[in-house]
Formats: C-alpha cells, sequence, structure tokens
C-alpha cells in the first residue's frame, strides 16, 4: 500500500537521530548533538494521532519511538553540557503537557534533577503525569510510580502526598499497593527519626558552643585591652627612648603579642606580670627630664 502522508517524517529524523548519537557518543559534540536533535523533533510536526482501534500500525508507533529517542540524546547531552535546568522545559517544547511525556523520558527527567539536588522540578510534572487515566494502564506506571515516590516526594518530606497519590492508584493492584505504602511508613518513621535526632543535637551544642564562645571572647578582651595600654604608653614615650631601652620595648610587646597563646588560661597572669614590667620599665629607664609634660 501508499506509505502515509508523514513517513518522510520520521525517515529524516531517524538520520537526525543517528547523526545525534554519533556525535554525542563518538565526537562528544554536545551542542551538535542538541542540535540534530531539536532538527530532528521539528521534522516531525505534530505528528499522526493514534487510530481509535487497539493495534494502531507500526506508524505512529514508529514515529513515537523516533521523537522518544531523540529526546532521550537530547537530555544527555544537554546534562553533559551542565545545562540541566533547560531539560524539562526543553522537552516539554516538544510534548507540550507532562501527560503526554514518555515513561523514559519522564524517567531520565527524575533522575536527573535527583542527581542534582532539585527533585522539586519534578514535583507536579510527575503527579500531573501519575494522576493521568491512560498513563496508569502502561506497563511502565508501577516502576514509575516507585521511583517518583523514592527520587521526588519522600525526599522532600511529601508523606501525605504520596500517601494520597498510591491510593489514588486504581490500576495498581492491593498487593503492591499495600508495599508501597509501607514504604511511605518506613520512610516517614526514619524522617522523625533524623528529625528528633538533629533537634537533640543541637540543644546539646548550643549551650557548650555559648559556653567556649563567651570564655575566648571574655580572653581576647582582656587581650585586647592589655595590649592597648601597653601601646598607649609605648606612643606617649616612643621618640624619647634611646636605642636600647626601644629594643627593650620592642621585645616586651613581642613577648606580649607574639610568643603568647591568649587563649591558653596559664598565659594570663603572665601576661599582667610582662605589662607591669613593662611600666617599670619606663618608670626607671626614664628621668625626670624626659618625662612628658603633664596636660590637663
Amino acid at each position: 500500500g501508499e506509505p502515509p502522508a508523514w513517513a518522510p517524517g520520521p525517515a529524516q529524523a531517524a538520520a537526525l537521530l543517528e547523526e545525534a548519537a554519533d556525535l554525542l557518543v563518538l565526537h562528544r559534540d554536545f551542542a551538535a548533538a542538541v542540535e540534530r536533535c531539536e532538527a530532528g523533533c521539528d521534522s516531525l510536526g505534530p505528528g499522526p494521532s493514534p487510530s481509535p482501534g487497539p493495534d494502531p500500525g507500526p506508524g505512529p508507533e514508529s514515529f513515537a519511538e523516533v521523537k522518544c529517542s531523540l529526546c532521550v540524546v537530547g537530555i544527555q547531552a544537554l546534562a553533559e553540557m551542565n545545562r540541566w535546568r533547560e531539560v524539562l522545559s526543553w522537552v516539554l517544547q516538544y510534548y507540550h503537557v507532562p501527560e503526554h511525556l514518555p515513561p523514559k523520558v519522564l524517567e531520565l527527567c527524575i533522575l536527573l534533577y535527583s542527581k542534582v539536588r532539585e527533585p522539586q522540578v519534578m514535583l507536579e510534572v510527575g503527579s500531573s503525569w501519575l494522576r493521568a487515566g491512560a498513563n496508569q494502564s502502561l506497563p511502565e506506571f508501577g516502576e514509575l510510580l516507585e521511583l517518583y515516590l523514592e527520587q521526588v516526594l519522600l525526599p522532600l518530606g511529601r508523606f501525605e502526598g504520596a500517601e494520597e497519590l498510591v491510593r489514588g492508584c486504581v490500576e495498581l493492584d492491593s498487593e503492591r499497593q499495600l508495599a508501597i505504602l509501607g514504604t511511605v511508613r518506613e520512610s516517614r518513621r526514619r524522617w522523625a527519626q533524623r528529625e528528633e535526632t538533629h533537634s537533640a543535637a543541637e540543644e546539646q551544642q548550643d549551650p557548650a558552643t555559648e559556653t567556649v564562645l563567651g570564655v575566648l571572647s571574655q580572653k581576647l578582651l582582656t587581650m585586647l585591652t592589655l595590649l592597648r595600654r601597653a601601646m598607649r604608653s609605648m606612643s606617649n614615650h616612643f621618640c624619647l627612648l634611646p636605642y636600647k631601652k626601644m629594643l627593650l620595648a620592642t621585645f616586651l610587646l613581642y613577648l606580649v603579642v607574639v610568643r603568647l597563646d591568649p587563649a591558653s588560661p596559664t598565659s594570663l597572669p603572665f601576661i599582667y606580670k610582662l605589662v607591669q614590667l613593662f611600666r617599670q620599665a619606663w618608670a626607671a629607664m626614664l628621668s625626670p627630664i624626659h618625662r612628658p609634660p603633664i596636660r590637663d
């Protein structure tokens, strides 16, 4: 018989798909691979509508398969270029609504956004796809439901939404439904346990942290006060010192600033003694005629 009018589209798209796969795998020219995928999808146009009968024929199936494969290659190429943020919008420009995404494309998107720790991107898309009655009869439905729960809903703590979604999937047999609900409950239990552990750890850590910071802050403040006094005393007399006296003052200041650890409890009494020594040195080394005049 005569081939359908849309046959040249899939033939051209299949050739572009082969080129895109070569560019992705062999040449690793990811930008060119995306361009071929876009050209292939554009050549397919809106595509044929499946016939209402149980056997739609090879035409629409071939069309859908080529389009899906083009999108799979395009997703991988975009991810290789670290353009993963564009993936969902890029795919939806060819399928228009989430419910029409092929199972393989939805699976890749869920895995991709989970891997980059952005599962919330797939929250609405996955829910729309799984709630569509036409998708619930697909053989891949059960696996995609579990993947969506595991990679999107449960990591986000959406336990009530997960249970509601599972109960609403009438195509699931009761045994599998119960098994999935058990997984949701177990995940909720582990989540609550982690929250309790985290809260308890924070409560224990805060007082200890405040105590340590308080002690360190007080020691640092004391140290800075002592150094300020020493520096002020030094600045008042610096220009009046002979060379040897200046060396002694510099050495004392070096001991205070560099050689002592202000965080050590044993260092503070010694710092006090050094400052007293510093002041006594000034008093002893400066004769009355060299002392600066007293200012009001």
